[in-house]
C-alpha cells in the first residue's frame, strides 16, 4: 500500500476521506496497519506514543494477529483520553469512541467526526476480537495475569495496559478491606454530635446532612463526602475532627494522629485555609482545637515522590505515620494516585475522601470519586435518597435524630457515602448557583433559560469584540495597581486568586494559547506589562510538572515580581509562607493569565471570565461547564461568541454541552459489587 502525506491545503473531510480510503485493504496487514496508524498521527488523531507502542508490540510478536496491535494502539490512545482501559464491544458498537482527537485539557476538534474506518474492523465481532487477543503472547488474560509481565491483559471484554488493570485492581482490593464491620461508637458521642451542628439552618423537616456525614464518618475506616461548592465540605470535616480528638483525649490521653491532603499545591493552600477558619469558629476546649491539623499539603509532599520516578518513599513497606487523612478534592485523584495512596496507608487508619463527584474527573486515567459515588443514592441526582442500609439508617436516627426514608440499595459503597445537597454560598437569587444546578441537570433549553434570566452576578459578553479587552483590563486593574504601588509580596499573592480567565482549549483564538497572548497585549497596551514574552514582572505562571527538588508541584500558581535591584523572582504560597524561585529554574511552567477548567480545579476565584469556543466540542461536556461555572465565587463573565452571548445559541452548542456527559471506561464498581 503506497502512503500519501496529506496536503497541508485538503480540508478536514478530504484528509479524513483520504484515511478512509488508505484504509481499505484486501486483508489487513501488519504493514497496512502500522502505516494506517502513521498516518492518523499525521492527522492528529492519534498519539504519536500509541503509534510506538504498537510497533513496539508487533517487533516483538510478528506473528501476532494484526488487530492485537490495533487495540494495543486503541487502548494505550484510551489511557491518555481518561479511560482506564479499552472496551472492545464499544469500539465495534460505536467506532467514534474508539479513536478521538481532543486530549483531556483540551485541543482542536476536527470538523468531521474522527471514528474508525468500518473497513478495519469489516467482519470483527467481539468474540473474534477477544480470541484473537487472548491468543498473543503479548496478551494475558486476568485470571493467568498475576505475576506475569505482558504489556496487555485482557477482562471480558475490556483490554487494559497491564500497569492500569494493577491499579485497578489495587484500589478494588484495599477499598474492599475498608469495607467491613462498622467501627463501634459510644452512644455518649450523640450530645457533642448535637451541639456542634446546633446552629445549622434547616428547611422544614429536611435533614442536616451534614451532621448525617459526621456521623456516618464516626464508624468508617472510609468515608466519601461529596457535594457541591459551599455545601461545608471541609467545615463538616473540621467538626468530625473535632469530635474523633475530644474522643481520643478523654480516653487515651493522646490526640489522633491526622494529616491533610489535597491533589495540587492550591487546593492544599485552600484546605489549609477553610480548615484554620473552621477551626477558629468551633466551640471546643482548646486542647481540642489544638489537636486539629490546619496545614495541608500535596498527595506527592505527602508520599514523598521520588525524582524521574513514579514511585514514592511511603508505601505497603514503609507505611504513612498517622491515624486518620483527609483528602480534599479527590475528584481529581487519578487512579494510580489512588492505588499508591491506598498503598502506603495503614490497614487501621481511617481515610476521607472530600470531593465533588459532578465535577471533572482527573486529567489522567481514572474517575475514582465518581465510580464510588456511582450508586449510591436511589432515584439519583439531586433529588435522590441514600440508599443506606437498614442498620445504618437506625444507627443515623439514634445519634442525629434524622430519620432517613427507606431506600436500600445492594451497592456495599452506600453506607459509605454522604451527600451534602444544601448549598450556604450561593442565595436564592444567585445566577452563579442557577446555571451550576441547571448545567447539573442537563438541560439545555433549561440552561438557557437560565442564562437569559439577567442574574446580577452573571453577565455575558462577545469574545470576539472590545467588551473582551475591557474585561480583562477591569478585572486585572487591582493586581497590577497594587504591584506598581510597591505592595507587600502577600498582598499581591492574595490579589493574584481575585480574577482568573478559564477555558474549555487549549488551542486555538478562544483556547489558553490564542487568549494568553490577547490577554498580555492587552495589559502591555496598558503599560501594565513591560513586554509579552518570556519573563517580565506581572506574569503569571502555573507549574506544568511535578518538581520535588524546588518543592512545587503540578498546579501551584506563582506570580513573577522583581525586587528592588530589578531582578526577578517567581514567588509561591506555601502554607503560611512564600517561596522565591529563580525564573531559570522553572523548567516546566507555562504563562497563567489563562487556564484551563481542568488545570482550575482546587481553585476558586471572587470572578471568572469563563470562555467558551463558538462551535461545538466534544471535550465541552456537563462537568466542564458545571467546574468552570463553580469556580467563581461572587462573580462570573461568559465569554461567547456573538449568537451564544445572546442567550439563545445558534447551533446548540451551549445547549449540546450541558447534555453532553463524561462517560469514562472503568470497573471499580464492578469491582466492588456495586
Amino acid at each position: 500500500m503506497s502512503r500519501r502525506k496529506p496536503s497541508a491545503k485538503l480540508s478536514q473531510p478530504d484528509q479524513f476521506s483520504l484515511a478512509l480510503d488508505d484504509a481499505r485493504p484486501p486483508a489487513l496487514s501488519r504493514e497496512t496497519l502500522l502505516t494506517t496508524l502513521a498516518l492518523w498521527v499525521e492527522l492528529g488523531w492519534l498519539r504519536q506514543l500509541d503509534r510506538h507502542f504498537a510497533a513496539f508490540l508487533a517487533s516483538r510478536d510478528p506473528e501476532a494477529d494484526p488487530l492485537v496491535w490495533l487495540a494495543a494502539a486503541l487502548a494505550s490512545h484510551q489511557v491518555g483520553r481518561g479511560h482506564v482501559c479499552l472496551s472492545l464491544e464499544r469500539a465495534l458498537a460505536a467506532p467514534h469512541t474508539a479513536l478521538s482527537l481532543p486530549p483531556l485539557d483540551g485541543g482542536a476538534e476536527p470538523d468531521t467526526p474522527v471514528t474508525l474506518p468500518q473497513t478495519l474492523l469489516d467482519g470483527v465481532t467481539l468474540e473474534h476480537w477477544v480470541e484473537v487477543l487472548a491468543a498473543s503472547r503479548l496478551v494475558a488474560r486476568a485470571e493467568h495475569a498475576r505475576g506475569g509481565a505482558t504489556p496487555l491483559v485482557l477482562e471480558g471484554g475490556r483490554l487494559y495496559l497491564r500497569r492500569y488493570w494493577q491499579a485497578e485492581n489495587a484500589v478494588a482490593m484495599r477499598l474492599r478491606q475498608r469495607l467491613g464491620r462498622p467501627l463501634a461508637v459510644d452512644e455518649a458521642m450523640a450530645e457533642p454530635l448535637q451541639a456542634l451542628f446546633a446552629g445549622n439552618q434547616r428547611e422544614g423537616d429536611e435533614p442536616d446532612w451534614q451532621r448525617v456525614a459526621c456521623a456516618l464518618a464516626l464508624r468508617q475506616r472510609l468515608t466519601i463526602i461529596s457535594g457541591g461548592p459551599g455545601t461545608g465540605k471541609t467545615t463538616t470535616v473540621t467538626r468530625l475532627l473535632a469530635l474523633l480528638q475530644q474522643q481520643a483525649l478523654s480516653s487515651d490521653g493522646e490526640p489522633l494522629r491526622i494529616r491533610l491532603a489535597a491533589p495540587t499545591g492550591k487546593a492544599a493552600a485552600r484546605l489549609s485555609e477553610s480548615i484554620a477558619g473552621a477551626v477558629s469558629r468551633l466551640a471546643v476546649e482548646e486542647n481540642v482545637r489544638a489537636a486539629i491539623p490546619q496545614e495541608a499539603q500535596t498527595l506527592h509532599r505527602l508520599l514523598g515522590a521520588r525524582p524521574d520516578t513514579r514511585h514514592f518513599r511511603h508505601h505497603a513497606e514503609s507505611p504513612l505515620s498517622l491515624d486518620l487523612l483527609v483528602v480534599d478534592e479527590a475528584s481529581m485523584v487519578d487512579l494510580e494516585m489512588m492505588a499508591a495512596l491506598l498503598e502506603a496507608l495503614p490497614a487501621q487508619a481511617r481515610l476521607i475522601l472530600l470531593g465533588d463527584k459532578d465535577q471533572l474527573a482527573s486529567v489522567e486515567a481514572g474517575s475514582v470519586l465518581g465510580d464510588l459515588c456511582t450508586g449510591a443514592e436511589v432515584d439519583g441526582g439531586a433529588g435522590g435518597q441514600p440508599g443506606y442500609s437498614s442498620a445504618t439508617r437506625d444507627y443515623l436516627a439514634a445519634m442525629t435524630g434524622d430519620r432517613l426514608p427507606p431506600a436500600a440499595t445492594d451497592n456495599p459503597l452506600a453506607d459509605h457515602v454522604a451527600m451534602l445537597r444544601k448549598s450556604f454560598r450561593f442565595r436564592a437569587d444567585s445566577g452563579i448557583g442557577e446555571l451550576a444546578r441547571s448545567a447539573n441537570a442537563g438541560d439545555g433549553r433549561v440552561f438557557g433559560r437560565a442564562l437569559a434570566a439577567g442574574f446580577r452576578d452573571v453577565a455575558t459578553l462577545d469574545i470576539d469584540g472590545p467588551a473582551f479587552e475591557r474585561a480583562i483590563v477591569a478585572g486585572y486593574r487591582e493586581l497590577f495597581a497594587s504591584l506598581r504601588g510597591g505592595a507587600p509580596v502577600a498582598e499581591i499573592l492574595a490579589l493574584q486568586g481575585r480574577f482568573q480567565v478559564l477555558c474549555a482549549l487549549r488551542r486555538g483564538p478562544w483556547g489558553v494559547e490564542g487568549l494568553n497572548e490577547r490577554i498580555a497585549r492587552a495589559l502591555w497596551r496598558e503599560g501594565w506589562i513591560a513586554r509579552t514574552d518570556g519573563w517580565f514582572a506581572g506574569r503569571p505562571v502555573m507549574v506544568t510538572h511535578n518538581d520535588p527538588q524546588l518543592g512545587l508541584y503540578n498546579g501551584d500558581l506563582g506570580l513573577t515580581l522583581a525586587d528592588d535591584a530589578g531582578r526577578l523572582r517567581v514567588c509561591f504560597i506555601q502554607g503560611e509562607g512564600i517561596r522565591q524561585v529563580l525564573p531559570s529554574r522553572l523548567d516546566a511552567a507555562a504563562t497563567a493569565f489563562a487556564m484551563t477548567v481542568h488545570k482550575s480545579q482546587g481553585s476558586e476565584f471572587e470572578h471568572v471570565l469563563f470562555a467558551l469556543p463558538a462551535r461545538s466540542n466534544p471535550i465541552v461536556t456537563r462537568e466542564l461547564i458545571y467546574t468552570g461555572i463553580t469556580r467563581a465565587r461572587s462573580r462570573l463573565t461568559l465569554a461567547l461568541a456573538r449568537n451564544q452571548a445572546r442567550g439563545d445559541g445558534e447551533g446548540g452548542m451551549l445547549k449540546e454541552a450541558v447534555e453532553r456527559r463524561v462517560v469514562r471506561e472503568s470497573a471499580i464498581a464492578g469491582r466492588l459489587g456495586a
